[in-house]
């Protein structure tokens, strides 16, 4: 009995006991042409081999799908890679102080239209660097319609967190946040600024849609997407396997060999960078992300060079220079009567202190700070040059604790404690002035991993680092109204039980955490309103209440600070309190749209204060009107009038000449249009603006000297540990 082709998948017109028409045996072949199809026939009718190893969709006659053409999928590849470049340069698009825009997509677009007004190719760039990693992504998958909603996803996830960071801190994604995910996952959300739940509901919305679309196209396509087919035979499939290989790991070597070389100069990768229109701009993230794209700046910053080895460093040099400060430490030491480590000192960095009043197109209805206003005016105080707007702290307390200064550092180097101090063999901070590590003691009420922090301060010398997880856990954890954050009242109560509790002289590191971002509300009956000097300004918002919050915080810092002074003053022992902002919140979304504003937002309090069994409390040492926390040792060793080390004593010669230095905040400010973009910001000591050209040659010097020592100490071979550098007189 036969049957015909409507019963059967495959091209048969028999049963197994029945091969007429097929072999063309001893049968009648006329007769089995009567029943069945000739085999021209069969061969149009039904699948074809490749059709079946493909396993194509049918459509509903039962005939497979008709494959996309090679030409449509490199249309694809071409169309999701620049889609991708342009979803993440809307991230760093937005808020920004430098660059005018009407609106993010704008933005975006802007890095394309220069390749028609400046033949600059950074949109180019960009797109063969995403190229590299999606072609890679492409073969390991082998589905294009896989490979591709996956590139969007991320470009809009980093689309996302670049907008949130350049929101709340003016700095796009960096190198090291990677690090700060790895051990703080669970801490993301705290860091979303208020009223982001509509950007990202339309993010995920925007997702699902990419993946329903790359579904739908995979169902209509006869390929499913299939990049390389090895086809039937062992050869086929043995040379398919081995492109895909190749296109995995040659895109792979490129991106890596490319991210070694980037930050570098005279590397094959930065001169095929600026051949194609990089400009690094790194003293500004998201300027530098705006105008070189958003891959290529994250990408030079990933093996970053600590700093450029000065001409004449030797070891020659080295003990040249240990010979010269150790003289002037010296003639310092000779009029100067008393110990630095006779003394109890304590570092508060205050988390985003400083005074909103100062911040020009606001009025608040009430002082936020006047108690340490008050203290301020009877004490060695003024304001510190900060490098951060809205973030940074780890950089500031970096600098506080070694003296080094992130102006002398490379532009690519922006996260010492995750880029530079877990590779160093040795790292001099001045707690380690105190001797033994008992004497040293950290207070941080948060996670201790934060930018590597449990570990670093370890390795700095600390014995005791008390947060809120870990072996040493911080006693009191009280929090004010709705806020998250451990208050700063019971942070001081922490630390004071520990300087109350031996008659031993510590250095103390304070790092709060109470008025820490975001702003959203936290205090009841909070009296502070915040109202718009301009009349043609309205201040948004989430701008008010994120700003009237911040005020509330600082006025419960203030009561909390001068609580903690007058519990110090009662004490025996003497003690030293250097108290610092780190850096203001980034909060003022009016005022950062004036590039005019640039240096006073970047500019914080500090006092250095002494209670009265140091004998040196009152003191108002000279030149301390502005400074940076690179200089804190050496103002607070003359604010106690006690003795210096030769490294103390050259970063006392070098205050004196600059008052403030920190790198590069803006590159038109009113005023100072003769500093050339991306010159380190040196401030004198009224906190007016000094280009190197006028330097005189001591103070060049001195700058020389600086960048010999701080390479010696962090990329050279350390030849100061060896030459007393570092030893109290």
């Amino acid at each position: 009995m036969t049957r015909t082709n409507d019963d059967h998948d495959f091209a048969t017109s028999t049963t197994p006991h029945d091969t007429t028409g097929i072999t063309g045996g001893d049968t009648d072949n006329t007769a089995a042409t009567s029943d069945t199809p000739p085999i021209e026939e069969l061969k149009i009718e039904t699948t074809s081999h490749d059709d079946l190893l493909n396993g194509g969709p049918r459509d509903k006659n039962g005939k497979p799908r008709i494959p996309f053409a090679n030409w449509l999928y490199a249309v694809v590849f071409i169309v999701v890679d620049m889609a991708a470049v342009l979803i993440m340069q809307t991230g760093v698009t937005e808020n920004s102080t430098r660059v005018k825009l009407s609106s993010p997509l704008l933005g975006a677009w802007s890095i394309v239209g220069k390749m028609f007004t400046s033949l600059n190719f950074v949109f180019v760039l960009n797109l063969i660097l995403v190229g590299m990693f999606y072609l890679a992504l492409l073969m390991l998958t082998n589905r294009i319609w896989v490979a591709s909603p996956i590139v969007l996803a991320l470009a809009s996830v980093i689309a996302v967190a670049d907008h949130f960071k350049v929101e709340s801190r003016y700095e796009a994604i960096l190198p090291s946040d990677m690090n700060f995910l790895q051990s703080n996952t669970g801490d993301i959300v705290s860091f979303i600024p208020t009223g982001s739940t509509g950007l990202i509901a339309g993010v995920v919305i925007g997702i699902v849609v990419f993946i329903a679309l790359f579904v739908f196209l995979s169902h209509i396509d006869g390929r499913h997407g299939s990049m390389v087919r090895g086809g039937g035979s062992a050869r086929e499939a043995s040379l398919g396997a081995i492109t895909r290989i190749l296109l995995i790991v040659l895109p792979v070597m490129f991106l890596g060999l490319y991210t070694a070389q980037a930050g570098t100069v005279g590397s094959w990768a930065r001169n095929f960078s600026s051949w194609l229109g990089d400009t690094p701009s790194m003293w500004d993230s998201v300027y530098d992300a705006q105008r070189n794209g958003v891959v290529t700046s994250f990408l030079r910053q990933m093996n970053p060079d600590v700093m450029e080895e000065p001409k004449n460093y030797s070891e020659a040099t080295m003990k040249k220079i240990a010979a010269k400060y150790a003289a002037e430490a010296k003639t310092i030491n000779a009029s100067r009567s008393n110990n630095l480590t006779d003394s109890t000192v304590v570092y508060i960095l205050s988390e985003s202190f400083s005074d909103p009043s100062r911040v020009p197109g606001i009025k608040l209805n009430e002082d936020t700070m006047p108690n340490i206003r008050s203290i301020k005016q009877n004490t060695t105080s003024g304001l510190m040059l900060s490098s951060g707007y809205g973030g940074g702290t780890a950089n500031l307390e970096y600098m506080g604790l070694t003296g080094l200064s992130m102006a002398n550092f490379s532009s690519s180097l922006t996260s010492p404690y995750q880029q530079l101090v877990p590779s160093e063999s040795w790292t001099p901070t001045i707690n380690q002035l105190w001797g033994s590590p008992a004497n040293s003691i950290a207070f941080h009420p948060y996670e201790p991993s934060m930018y590597s922090r449990a570990t670093n301060y370890k390795k700095f010398g600390f014995s005791h680092f008390y947060a809120l997880e870990g072996s040493d856990i911080i006693k009191y954890q009280n929090k004010i109204g709705k806020s998250p954050y451990v208050s700063d009242e019971s942070t001081y109560k922490s630390a004071l039980e520990e300087i109350s509790g031996t008659d031993d002289n510590q250095f103390v590191q304070i790092i709060t955490m109470q008025n820490h971002m975001p702003y959203k509300n936290w205090y009841a009956n909070n009296q502070y309103k915040v109202t718009s000097t301009d009349s043609d300004t309205e201040l948004g918002k989430t701008e008010t209440e994120s700003i009237e919050t911040y005020a509330k915080g600082v006025s419960l810092t203030d009561k909390a600070t001068k609580e903690f002074l007058d519990k110090l003053n009662k004490l025996d022992k003497p003690v030293t309190v250097v108290f610092y902002g780190d850096h203001l919140p980034g909060i003022y979304k009016t005022a950062s749209k004036d590039t005019d504003n640039s240096v006073v937002l970047h500019e914080t309090d500090y006092f250095i204060w002494s209670n009265k069994a140091s004998g040196t409390q009152g003191t108002k040492v000279s030149n301390s009107e502005y400074s940076s926390p690179n200089f804190f040792v050496a103002q607070t060793a003359e604010h106690m009038d006690a003795k210096v080390s030769p490294y103390i004593a050259f970063l006392t010669l070098m205050h004196e000449k600059i008052a403030a230095m920190e790198p590069p905040v803006a590159n038109k400010i009113q005023g100072w249009d003769r500093i050339p973009e991306g010159q380190d910001i040196y401030l004198d000591s009224k906190g007016n603006p000094m280009a190197e050209s006028d330097f005189d040659s001591e103070t060049k010097q001195l700058l020389e000297d600086y960048k010999l020592i701080q390479y010696d100490i962090t990329a050279g071979k350390g030849y100061l540990k060896s030459l007393g550098f570092m030893t109290l007189g």
